[in-house]
Parts: structure tokens; sequence; C-alpha cells
């Protein structure tokens, strides 16, 4: 799964989640595209999941961009803990998504093919997404 090579820190803070994108809007590599239409962390077994039901509906034809990247560690502790004791340790990477951010880029398949592959990778997402295309 995607996660960080190296990363200046170990662990984050929550920070707050919401706001509308102002980069990566628009459709810059393939010829379609899944678009996000709320914000919300998506996780990298998400991301993954998505990728795998891209590649096996289009029989690994065309090429696939992700345009996002699990880059923010969240921290859990183990069940049954007591209150205190510091952060837990990293657990999972997420991807911060933004509405409006285009999430994966498809090109060198049909159209109908695109966006039955994108609609099926829009199930995995916790989010409201959209196919678009230039």
């Amino acid at each position: 799964m995607l996660m960080p090579k190296k990363t200046k820190y170990r662990k984050s803070h929550k920070g707050r989640r919401g706001g509308k994108a102002t980069r990566k809007t628009t459709i810059a590599f393939g010829k379609f595209a899944l678009k996000s239409m709320e914000a919300h962390w998506v996780t990298a077994r998400q991301i993954e999941a998505a990728r795998r039901v891209i590649t096996r509906f289009t029989k690994r034809g065309g090429k696939l961009w992700i345009r996002i990247f699990p880059d923010k560690p969240i921290t859990a502790k183990g069940n049954e803990m007591p209150m205190g004791k510091g952060k837990g340790a990293v657990d999972h990477y997420v991807a911060k998504i933004r509405a409006g951010e285009i999430m994966f880029e498809l090109e060198g398949v049909s159209e109908e093919i695109a966006k039955e592959a994108m609609q099926l990778a829009a199930y995995k997402m916790p989010i409201k997404c959209r196919f678009i295309s230039k």
C-alpha cells in the first residue's frame, strides 16, 4: 500500500477537514477522471482498492494516474488502554481530500469502459465522486 518512504516528523496533529480544492481541480494527464465532491480523509487501503478495481475492469488496458497520496499519519492506541500515557503509534496513512479534487485519471480506453471503471472505484471511496472527461 501507499505510504511515505521518509517523513520529517513521525506523528502529526489531526488538523481541520474541509474546504474546496484550489489545486488538482482539472484533468492534467488523461482523458477521463474521478473527481471528489466533498472533503474527507481517504485511507491508503481505499486508494489501493479503487486502483485494483479500475485496472481489473479495464483489463490492464490504458494508463492510470493516481493524483492523491496518503502522507498524513494517523495514530491509534490499543484496545482497553487507560487514558493518558501519551499518543499512540502510527496505525495507517490517509490522503486529505478536498471538494473538487481530481483523484484518478484514465486514458487509452473507451468512454463507456472508463465511466464504468470510475463508477466501480467511486463505490470504494468514502465520499461522493463524479466522473468527468476532457
